[in-house]
């Protein structure tokens, strides 16, 4: 089978396409024929050694997969070969065949297409996460979300919509606004031009925000902060921005506000029944059309650098998707 590896950590252009022996299941693993795997800004990461997760070299990126279950290994019932299944890897998504768990795959909707289907689980499922697990969004709460035009900001915007929350998109420019409104958002905030605190002031009516969702961290943390309603709830989500705020904890205490992690990972490791209802959940909604799942490019394994510069680069509007 074909592989895109990292032999060594560097920038995407070092990614090289080895051909490997297809992988055998072990027991209570299935073997999946891989059609489509999404990459995230992690991935841009990971093959630099500059994310929390370091597996060995040499490794394949791309967390997340859908294709076809071609082997079934021992001990593994209520699965046959042929079914169309996306699954959660961490890391191996991008080569052609990738042997994981059978407690890690969903059954995908004949109505759902893989390059969708392998892209809702990293940004769709941390929106699912934090929204329900996180921040128990009541329907008509104030939601906010910075890096509104991004993947993962697009999927708050959604799933933040569908929940019933009043959605306000936070982004860095009128294309990625413009995409924000078609997914979702009721109101906007461009904030290359306007001030987030004033902002969010502004559209609340200078009550505060109930729920902000923070992909971007940096510079906009704390002047999204103090703009918190009373028992607001922050989510500390991602930091696509690069620096990694330090927040006065002062401004809690003002607002009496919560400032709250959404560690996915670790939360579909520690409560994988609860991950499972909310990724069946996300597929119906997928295959019925209530939420996009929208994918900006494809590009072949040959075309990954491209792939990663676009991620690196922020000119994504939804997923990217490697075709194996």
């Amino acid at each position: 089978m074909k592989a895109l590896l990292c032999e060594t950590h560097g920038p995407a252009e070092s990614l090289v396409i080895r051909e490997l022996p297809d992988p055998k299941p072990g027991p209570g693993e299935v073997v999946i024929t891989v059609k489509a795997a999404a990459l995230n800004f992690f991935d841009t990461l990971i093959i630099q050694n500059r994310y929390q997760t370091k597996p060995p070299l040499p490794f394949s990126p791309a967390g997340e997969c859908a294709g076809i279950i071609s082997a079934i290994g021992r001990d593994v019932e209520g699965w046959r070969i042929g079914e169309r299944v996306a699954a959660w890897l961490g890391h191996g998504g991008a080569r052609e065949k990738v042997a994981v768990s059978a407690r890690a795959i969903v059954r995908v909707p004949d109505t759902l297409d893989d390059t969708q289907a392998a892209g809702l689980f990293v940004t769709y499922g941390t929106a699912m996460h934090g929204l329900i697990q996180r921040a128990g969004l009541k329907a008509g709460e104030t939601l906010a979300i910075l890096g509104a035009g991004g993947g993962a900001g697009l999927a708050a915007v959604e799933i933040g919509a569908l929940l019933g929350g009043h959605v306000i998109a936070c982004a860095s420019s009128p294309e990625k606004l413009a995409l924000a409104r078609e997914h979702g958002a009721q109101e906007e905030i461009d904030y290359s031009v306007e001030d987030v605190k004033a902002g969010l002031r502004r559209l609340t009516e200078n009550r505060g925000v109930d729920v902000l969702y923070d992909t971007v961290g940096g510079d906009l943390a704390e002047p999204a902060l103090r703009a918190m309603a009373w028992e607001g709830r922050y989510l500390v989500v991602g930091f696509a921005g690069g620096a990694i705020p330090k927040i006065p904890l002062n401004l809690l205490l003002l607002r009496s506000c919560d400032l709250r992690g959404v560690f996915w990972g670790e939360f579909v490791a520690r409560e994988p029944a609860a991950h499972r209802r909310n990724m069946e959940r996300l597929l119906e909604w997928a295959a019925a059309g209530r939420i996009s799942a929208h994918v900006h490019a494809t590009f072949p394994l040959e075309r990954a650098a491209e792939a990663f510069a676009m991620i690196g680069d922020r000119k994504a509007q939804g997923k990217i998707v490697l075709t194996p």
